[in-house]
C-alpha cells in the first residue's frame, strides 16, 4: 500500500483549476525533502479550489461561491480565508483572478441581503435548516450570528486583491453600497443609543449556539466599542466587546479610509471611516488592555465596559494570537508580545498540552481538543525558527494519517478529530509552507 497515496481529486473531478497554483505547487514540493510534509503542502494548499468552490459568469461577470467545507453553505470570513493565501498569484493567472473577483462581488451581493448574517447559500430562496431561529432567516441566509469578523473579511479581501492587480473595475455601485452599509452595521452595533435591534435564539442545548437575555447578550457599558454577539468560531460571546474583532473593525476601516481618501475620491465618507476607526482603537486601549500579574499589559479577550474581562484566546482567526498575521500588531510591539507570551502558557485555559501536540483550542471543541490552526498560528506568528519547526512536527504528527488538516483533535489521540473537510484549515496551512518557503525555506528541510 502506497504510504502517501493521492489524495487530491482526480483532475476532471476538481471544482476549480489554476495554471499558477498547479506551478507553484510542483516548485515547493519539488524543494521540500520531506515526503511526508510535501505531501500534505501538495493536498491542502489546493483543497479550497479542488473542493469548494463553484464559478460562473453571469451576464458577463464573474460569480464565485466558495463553500466552507462540509457544510454546503459560504462563511464570509471563511471563503475570504480560504481564497487568501492565492492573492499573491493573481497577477499572472487571469483565471485565478476573475475568480477571486467573483468571490468579492458574491460576498457585496451578501452584506446587501443580510449584515447581520455570517453563512449564506449561492440560491438567494434556499431555506435553512435552522428555520426556528429567531427572527426567522430570510431566504438564501444560512444563519444570521452576528459577527464583527464576517464583514472585516470582505473588506481584508477588496483590498488585498486591490493591492495585488489595481483592478478599479471591481469598485461598483454594489460594493460602493455594501461598504457604506459595514460602516453603518459598525456605527449601529456601537449601541451607544440603543439603536440596535439585533437578536438571535436557537433553541438548543447549548449554551454556546445562542446570545443570553432573550438573544441580546449581557449588559454593556456604551463606551465606543462594537458589540459582536459570535465569535469568529460561531460560538456566543460571553461579553460582547470581543478586543480581536474590535480590533480587526479598526483595520478594516482604516482600509477603507485609504480606498475612499485614494481611489474613489469621497473625502467625506474616508474621514467618517478614519473618525470611527480611531474611536474603536481608543477604546480597546482604554478598556480592552489590562495589567497582568505574570505578563505586563497584555490584551483581554472580551470585555462589557464595567471592568470585567476574559483572559483567553480562541483558535480561530482573528484571535489575539492573530493580531500579528493580519499585520494589526508587529512581533515586536509589547502589548503584543505579552499577550502571545500569555496565550503560549498554561495560564490560558484553551493552551493545552497532550500527548501528542500543544497548541490552543476553543470552546467550540471543548476542554481537550487542539486545533492545527492554533498551531499553524503560532508558526505563522513566530520569527524563532525552532518554534517554527516545532509546530510544523506536531502539525505532520496528527492528521491521522488523512493528509489534511482538520477543525480539532483530541490532545491525547489526534485518530479522534472533528471535521475532516475543513478547507480553511487545509488553505492556511498551504500559506504557511509558502510564507517559510519564501522567507526560511531552510527550516522545510529540518523537520
Amino acid at each position: 500500500m502506497d504510504k502517501f497515496p493521492k489524495r487530491r481529486p482526480a483532475k476532471e473531478d476538481r471544482c476549480f483549476s489554476s495554471k499558477a497554483v498547479e506551478e507553484k505547487i510542483k516548485e515547493v514540493v519539488d524543494y521540500i525533502q520531506d515526503e511526508e510534509l510535501a505531501w500534505l503542502f501538495n493536498n491542502c494548499y489546493p483543497n479550497t479550489l479542488d473542493t469548494t468552490v463553484n464559478y460562473k459568469e453571469s451576464k458577463g461577470e464573474p460569480d464565485s461561491y466558495v463553500i466552507t467545507g462540509d457544510i454546503d453553505a459560504m462563511w464570509l470570513r471563511d471563503s475570504t480565508a480560504q481564497v487568501w493565501p492565492y492573492l499573491p498569484l493573481i497577477s499572472e493567472d487571469q483565471k485565478l483572478r476573475k475568480m477571486i473577483k467573483g468571490l468579492i462581488r458574491r460576498q457585496a451581493e451578501f452584506v446587501l441581503r443580510d449584515p447581520y448574517a455570517n453563512a449564506f447559500y449561492w440560491d438567494g430562496e434556499q431555506k435553512t435548516p435552522f428555520i426556528e431561529d429567531q427572527p426567522k432567516p430570510k431566504p438564501g441566509v444560512h444563519e444570521r450570528k452576528w459577527e464583527i469578523d464576517s464583514l472585516c473579511a470582505v473588506v481584508r479581501l477588496i483590498d488585498g486583491y486591490y493591492q495585488q492587480c489595481q483592478d478599479q473595475s471591481i469598485f461598483t455601485d454594489e460594493l460602493d453600497q455594501a461598504m457604506r452599509l459595514i460602516y453603518k452595521t459598525f456605527k449601529t452595533e456601537q449601541r451607544k443609543n440603543d439603536e440596535s435591534d439585533y437578536f438571535f435564539v436557537r433553541e438548543t442545548t447549548e449554551m454556546i449556539e445562542s446570545a443570553t437575555f432573550n438573544g441580546t447578550g449581557r449588559p454593556t457599558r456604551k463606551v465606543g466599542l462594537i458589540h459582536s454577539a459570535f465569535r469568529p468560531s460561531d460560538d456566543a460571546t460571553l461579553f460582547s466587546y470581543l478586543i480581536p474583532s474590535n480590533l480587526f473593525a479598526v483595520s478594516a476601516l482604516r482600509k477603507l479610509n485609504k480606498l475612499y481618501s485614494e481611489e474613489l475620491a469621497d473625502e467625506e465618507f474616508a474621514a467618517s471611516c478614519n473618525k470611527l476607526a480611531d474611536e474603536v482603537e481608543t477604546a480597546v486601549e482604554k478598556y480592552g488592555m489590562f495589567e497582568h500579574l505574570d505578563y505586563g499589559k497584555i490584551y483581554a479577550y472580551e470585555v462589557d465596559g464595567f471592568g470585567n474581562r476574559l483572559f483567553m484566546d480562541d483558535a480561530n482567526i482573528p484571535s489575539l494570537i492573530s493580531l500579528n498575521y493580519l499585520s494589526i500588531h508587529e512581533d515586536e510591539d509589547e502589548i503584543y508580545k505579552n499577550t502571545r507570551n500569555f496565550l503560549l502558557s498554561d495560564d490560558n485555559p484553551f493552551f493545552l498540552k497532550g500527548e501528542h501536540a500543544e497548541g490552543q483550542g476553543s470552546p467550540h471543541s471543548g476542554k481537550k481538543n487542539i486545533w492545527p490552526m492554533g498551531i499553524i498560528l503560532r508558526a505563522l506568528t513566530s520569527s524563532d525558527k525552532e518554534e517554527i519547526i516545532g509546530c510544523l512536527k506536531m502539525l505532520k504528527s496528527t492528521h491521522a494519517e488523512t493528509g489534511f488538516m482538520h477543525e480539532s483533535f483530541n490532545k491525547d489521540n489526534p485518530d479522534e478529530f472533528t471535521r475532516d473537510w475543513f478547507a480553511w484549515a487545509n488553505t492556511l496551512f498551504g500559506e504557511l509552507i509558502l510564507k517559510i518557503y519564501n522567507e526560511n525555506r531552510e527550516i522545510l528541510n529540518k523537520i
